[in-house]
């Protein structure tokens, strides 16, 4: 059912990090820093595992999925916040409220999903190496990456339609700086009941079944690392896995802080913890898998030494052609 016969409201506004005038500007340019940098960041590691070889397997496969989400995940949110620091209103119609909601359920939960399959990348190859090839087939990496798209989609669809059903008659204004499911619960004059029921039932469950996946990962791999006799060899295996623990710590803490707490009301802490999963993340990821990362790091350097000299033989040709006879 559509906005005009439901929601009593044609927009919303959303609070943002700080309502202090002299605050706009100087976020606006810290965040249009982090936008840029994700963007760039996470297009160079597509881009380096496209062109490298030896980055051919599924593990950067699922790496540059993630990094392609990442930049989605962050275009959903980060370019409504730079229009708003600058913007008196701070207003978001409806209809793109609904929009921005469905693109972050979906980008968020096929992140999650992503970091599962890498968790179950790194239990086949350490765990059972020698079946990896085939385990970690093309056919199941594209059937775990159609997952994961499919059922994020149904997901965020189902609570977006669910959300669809309420009346808004009172307060427009939205405790956040982006359109979150909880914080425009809180707004509505009608039973957000089964909204509640459906987010603790289905929403817990798509949640918490990849960070199961990849706990339990995680254990049959330091189990079998246990039972690798030498140090070297210890090092080694846990090496590969560093980054992708980095990032999950980094994303499920997060979100744990934010949404597992008995009543939140979306302080400027709450807000600042979001932040880090649906932002920070995104930009950081990055530099976590190319800096803890001994084959993403050489072929990051590989594109990059390919981009310099692409420049220079640019720069030669334009200096030949204004200095030519």
């Amino acid at each position: 059912m559509g906005m005009s016969n439901l929601t009593g409201l044609s927009e919303f506004i959303l609070l943002g990090l700080s309502s202090r005038p002299e605050d706009q500007k100087p976020l606006f340019a810290l965040f249009l820093v982090i936008y840029l940098v994700t963007l760039v960041g996470n297009m160079l590691i597509i881009l380096a595992i496209r062109s490298d070889p030896r980055l051919q397997n599924p593990m950067y496969f699922f790496l540059s999925i993630l990094s392609f989400a990442d930049m989605c995940y962050a275009t959903v949110i980060v370019p409504k916040m730079l229009v708003n620091f600058l913007s008196e209103t701070k207003t978001i119609s409806y209809a793109e409220c609904l929009a921005q909601m469905y693109f972050f359920l979906v980008f968020g939960n096929i992140d999650s999903y992503l970091l599962a399959a890498m968790a179950i990348d790194r239990y086949v190859a350490i765990c059972n190496p020698f079946h990896y090839i085939t385990v970690m087939s093309r056919r199941c990496c594209a059937s775990l990456l159609v997952f994961s798209i499919t059922f994020s989609c149904l997901h965020s669809l189902l609570h977006v339609l669910l959300v669809d059903q309420l009346t808004f008659c009172a307060s427009n204004i939205i405790h956040h700086f982006f359109c979150d499911v909880n914080p425009v619960l809180k707004l509505s004059c009608s039973s957000t009941l089964i909204n509640e029921v459906v987010a603790m039932t289905e929403g817990l469950a798509s949640v918490m079944s990849p960070f199961v996946c990849i706990i339990i990962s995680y254990l049959r791999i330091l189990i079998s690392v246990l039972k690798i006799p030498s140090a070297a060899g210890k090092h080694k295996a846990f090496s590969t896995c560093s980054s992708h623990l980095t990032v999950v710590t980094f994303f499920y803490g997060s979100i744990t802080y934010v949404y597992c707490q008995p009543s939140s009301n979306y302080t400027l802490k709450e807000r600042i913890a979001t932040i880090n999963y649906t932002v920070l993340t995104s930009m950081l990821n990055p530099f976590i898998y190319s800096l803890r990362n001994k084959d993403m790091k050489q072929g990051l350097e590989k594109l990059l030494n390919k981009i310099k000299f692409q420049m220079n033989i640019c720069s030669s040709a334009k200096a030949n052609k204004f200095c030519g006879p």
